[in-house]
């Protein structure tokens, strides 16, 4: 598919003219950010996915994992239990990016995946004080320029909401190893119930998975009723099931949304294309994001 022209938004931001960059309606992001910089960053939030948005998707040829992958390939977990994991992944994962299926088809199976990959965790008998370690020996690695997107936004108080399917105790612990869990961050995601000795026992409340973040959004309406003054939201996800992530939000005014597309790039960009504002293609980096944020900042 050719890439639009990307007329005056160009000139704006000069990051928006990377190869890397789709746009169906540039006209429409240069108006969205124009009204954007206007209201000023106190009426700014920005709500993201983790795994494979904030997080690298692959990193010199091989897969990064995600924060579920974290643990499954984790000395805490048995190789039976491994290989019963991988079967998941096998089966769900083909489904997940399938964009020839309909959410609602996709809906039950993801369920289903989530729900049996849980149980298979629950069995094995997973240590709080061993999370540090198991994040620090694996491959996770957040996107490249991190700590100017995490910094920028703390510095002008910008508040962060991640909103992952993932598990939320392990995603806390990538962002604090580097460095940048900051007093503004929240996270909404799937956490572990320890006992007193430390052990997992289950997962707290309701499933979190990557087709209902519109009700997990409206379930913590708390969260956006306290950023009820910020009607204005940089919404970055990976799959179309992150578009729903700001559905939560108050009298919302401008809404850009930036998807990254990691995998099947061809088959899946119309539809990327059709629901996100701006697509990123195989692009490991916050380039784009960072320099959203540098326009918004600037006088």
């Amino acid at each position: 598919m050719q890439r639009p022209v990307i007329r005056i938004t160009c000139k704006m931001i000069p990051a928006l003219g990377n190869t890397s960059v789709r746009m169906r309606d540039p006209q429409r992001v240069e108006e969205t950010l124009r009204c954007m910089q206007k209201a000023g960053l106190n009426t700014l939030q920005v709500i993201s996915d983790f795994d494979m948005t904030l997080t690298r998707f692959a990193h010199n040829g091989k897969r990064c994992p995600t924060s579920h992958n974290i643990l499954e390939i984790s000395k805490m977990i048995s190789a039976e239990c491994k290989e019963k994991l991988k079967v998941l992944l096998d089966k769900y994962y083909p489904i997940e990016i399938d964009s020839s299926r309909t959410i609602e088809e996709k809906l039950p199976l993801m369920v289903e995946w989530w729900t049996r990959a849980h149980e298979l965790m629950m069995q094995q008998k997973i240590r709080k004080d061993q999370l540090t370690l198991a994040v620090q020996e694996s491959d996770a690695m957040l996107r490249e320029g991190y700590q100017e997107f995490f910094d920028c936004l703390n510095q002008h108080s910008v508040p962060l909401l991640i909103f992952s399917a993932g598990l939320g105790d392990v995603l806390e612990e990538v962002v604090r190893q580097a460095g940048v869990f900051h007093p503004n961050v929240k996270v909404i995601s799937n956490y572990m119930d320890f006992d007193e000795t430390g052990v997992m026992t289950a997962f707290k409340g309701e499933l979190i998975h990557i087709y209902n973040k519109r009700e997990g959004a409206l379930l913590n309406t708390g969260h956006f009723e306290e950023l009820r003054s910020r009607p204005n939201v940089l919404l970055l996800g990976d799959s179309l099931g992150d578009l729903t992530m700001a559905d939560g939000v108050q009298e919302v005014e401008e809404v850009l949304k930036i998807g990254f597309l990691n995998d099947k790039v061809d088959e899946r960009l119309p539809s990327y294309l059709n629901s996100y504002d701006i697509v990123l293609l195989e692009d490991e980096t916050m380039e784009v994001p960072n320099a959203i944020l540098d326009f918004l900042v600037a006088d």
